[in-house]
């Protein structure tokens, strides 16, 4: 069967594994359209990059859910970005950072900006050695974990939380949500919302609500006030809504993505002993060895744009109303630009070329904090844990999602280290 004919956004054996598809895609030209919804599919580095720059031609408004949003009717001579901006409170998800377009998204991004500064980062680099340190004393004796909930999840997770100044007497119940609803919070990427992270969020959002409200009635000096306090550049207050916004987009798209690069690593260093050994003795190598996870197995499978005015990418006409799918994880691999791109090389020379954190104006904003996350990780786990080993290899699943991309479970044997 003709792999084109299947569905890449309900079939799930694509979802499951994309590589036939993406193969097949890149053989067809940098961008292509898919018969199943019309989608226009950009696999090629370059082309995906010139989609990130041109902020005027296209909206970001279906980034999370693409195809499966019911855009509203457009009016007598009404343009597509009028549409958007008169009918976005009725598009899903379309408040969410990554939905949002300019002048709005610069100026919530400005906002981000002041909450990750460099020093509350490197603050929260000393939490994330003590955590990790703490997290592999409970395993190291056990010879066996299910490292995506056993360290993935919970770290990631505990690190933002620290971030954003979460009291360390309620970081046990953010991790209870967590493995109480599911393998991870899903802000999207099925053709329904995912149930057990939409009760997740749900949690998230009156909790936080409730830690700003309090701060800004009366302030402390911790963090949280900090947060509650930050201001726009013009100086305006934010409303609370939007701070809150802003602390449950980290949460959610920061773990989600963080806890599936560390599980790609780990299934890569249990697959290559050699290279787990290698990286070992030179911790100085574990930096280009993430930038390759990142290329070969982007989190991010990729987002989406919908097309204000007809445009042209790839030499392909793309009518004004058309969804385009920017697919990174194609992109990554994409023979242009990367050598053999289909293997993982830990010594890859251009690796950290990579857009597994997307490109421009909406490259991910938490990625020197993902890096640092897996960095630690990496470093704590290969000092202190040996022969790593996977259980059941051939019962390995991954996440039910045409946006994300990452193991559900990864079941793992190690050793302490002598």
């Amino acid at each position: 069967m003709d792999v084109f004919k299947r569905d890449l956004f309900t079939d799930p054996d694509l979802i499951q594994d994309p590589a036939p598809y993406y193969a097949e895609l890149r053989a067809r030209g940098p961008v292509v359209r898919e018969d199943h919804h019309g989608v226009f599919l950009v696999s090629g580095f370059e082309e995906v990059l010139q989609i990130y720059g041109e902020l005027d031609s296209y909206s970001s408004v279906i980034a999370p859910l693409g195809p499966f949003v019911q855009l509203p009717e457009t009016g007598p001579g009404e343009n597509l970005a009028d549409v958007v901006a008169r009918g976005r409170h009725e598009i899903p998800l379309s408040d969410l950072l990554p939905a949002l377009d300019p002048p709005e998204h610069t100026r919530q991004r400005a906002l981000l900006k002041k909450l990750l500064t460099p020093n509350r980062l490197k603050e929260n680099e000393a939490f994330m050695s003590t955590l990790a340190n703490g997290m592999i004393d409970e395993l190291a004796d056990r010879g066996e974990a299910e490292f995506c909930s056993a360290y993935a999840g919970p770290f990631t997770m505990l690190v933002i939380a620290d971030l954003l100044g979460v009291p360390p007497e309620d970081h046990a119940t953010l991790v209870g949500w967590l493995q109480g609803d599911g393998d991870r919070i899903h802000l999207a990427g099925t053709a329904q919302a995912n149930q057990s992270g939409a009760q997740v969020l749900a949690r998230l959002y009156p909790y936080f609500t409730g830690y700003i409200e309090a701060r800004r009635a009366e302030p402390a000096d911790d963090v949280m006030t900090r947060l509650a306090t930050v201001r726009f550049p013009d100086g305006q207050l934010p409303e609370v809504a939007d701070v809150v916004r802003l602390a449950v987009i980290l949460f959610a798209a920061g773990q989600e993505t963080t806890a599936r690069l560390l599980a790609t690593g780990m299934r890569i260093l249990a697959e290559r002993p050699a290279l787990a050994d290698e990286l070992r003795e030179q911790p100085e190598a574990i930096a280009n060895f993430i930038e390759e996870c990142l290329r070969f197995e982007s989190p991010i499978k990729g987002t989406f744009r919908l097309a204000l005015r007809d445009v042209q990418v790839g030499g392909t006409e793309v009518p004004a109303g058309s969804i385009l799918m920017l697919l990174n994880a194609v992109a990554n691999r994409d023979p242009r630009l990367f050598d053999d791109g289909d293997n993982f090389d830990a010594k890859r020379t251009n690796a950290r070329r990579n857009i597994g954190f997307g490109h421009g104006a909406h490259f991910c904003p938490g990625a020197s904090l993902a890096r640092a996350e897996a960095r630690i990780s990496f470093e704590r786990l290969l000092a202190r844990l040996t022969d790593f080993q996977i259980v059941d290899p051939d019962a390995l699943t991954y996440a039910p999602s045409f946006l994300i991309r990452g193991l559900n479970t990864l079941p793992l044997r190690f050793r302490r280290c002598d």
